[in-house]
């Protein structure tokens, strides 16, 4: 691992770290408040090795509000299971309503400040 990639690690870890118990941050978000050159794609790369980091890597989801490691894991849908184990509730299709759950460093951001959704028209 080269130098670069350690410090890309660890700034998203750092803001990993943050999330409090009982909230969740979406992949895109991190990418978003990282800047240029990160992708939601890249973020769940550096997720995928956390869990030796000490890191609360179940607190990063998808933007649809779904857990995406469910079949990554053993034992299987293991990050739902950790994120209910924080009192995040899950509907029947998988997904905890973000409205709720989100966490934003500064407060909950205005509609037009949040990073674009890849199912919003914009």
């Amino acid at each position: 691992m080269n130098v670069d990639e350690r410090s890309y690690r660890a700034r998203v870890y750092e803001i990993v770290r943050h999330i409090p118990v009982g909230k969740v941050m979406t992949y895109g978000q991190i990418a978003h408040i990282l800047g240029e050159g990160y992708t939601p794609r890249t973020v769940g790369y550096v997720m995928h090795a956390a869990e030796t980091e000490n890191v609360p890597w179940q607190r990063v989801i998808n933007s649809q509000g779904k857990c995406s490691t469910g079949r990554l894991t053993i034992p299987m849908n293991l990050q739902q299971e950790m994120l209910e184990a924080e009192g995040i509730v899950f509907d029947d299709k998988g997904r905890c309503d973000l409205k709720v759950y989100q966490w934003f460093e500064d407060g909950p951001v205005p509609k037009d400040d949040k990073p674009p959704s890849l199912f919003e028209e914009i």
